[in-house]
């Protein structure tokens, strides 16, 4: 039996998508030779790639992007509605893998056809994107800390009620018990 998916979508759908990002492509190229405008360096992608992935974030998962994804997503579920190329663009919108090329064809395009401005929007998500990292990585410690902080007072407890039993087992032999 076909999956859901399957049953609402054919390969022409994903096509029609793969078609509108071609030509976006191709517009971008055909806007940067008009302007003579030249591939970023490869020093940038770093920059051009947090970027990327920081805008890709918002839209695909985080609250502020919800309203981009509200008419193609189920909110309660996230999963894409509709058939066919809508179907199809709820999944891109719910896969940051796959918005990912979407969106780096909108922080590039912008580097490309306006430089400084493309520089100043790549570095202010690089930066959103390193800060995102950072939250993380806090999280993740404080975490780890307070686990291990539980396992410690555990250890003391353990520690207590031992030297409890052991006491008590003294009692019972000096007793005579």
């Amino acid at each position: 039996m076909p999956s859901s998916q399957e049953r609402q979508t054919r390969p022409r759908d994903y096509g029609t998508v793969n078609a509108v990002w071609s030509a976006l492509v191709a517009g971008l190229l055909t806007a940067a030779k008009g302007r003579g405008g030249e591939a970023p360096p490869g020093s940038e992608l770093p920059v051009l790639g947090l970027a990327t992935f920081a805008l890709t974030k918002a839209v695909s998962k985080e609250k502020v992007g919800s309203w981009v994804r509200s008419t193609l997503v189920d909110p309660d579920g996230g999963h894409p509605t509709g058939r066919g190329v809508r179907f199809v663009a709820g999944e891109l919108l719910t896969c940051p893998r796959c918005l990912g090329a979407w969106t780096s064809v909108a922080i590039v395009g912008l580097r490309v056809i306006s430089p400084r401005e493309g520089r100043i929007v790549a570095s202010l998500l690089a930066t959103s994107a390193i800060n995102d990292g950072l939250q993380a990585s806090f999280s993740y410690l404080c975490a780890r800390s307070n686990d291990a902080g539980a396992r410690a007072r555990v250890g003391e407890v353990d520690a207590r009620a031992a030297d409890a039993r052991l006491a008590d087992l003294e009692v019972t032999r000096a007793s005579g018990g």
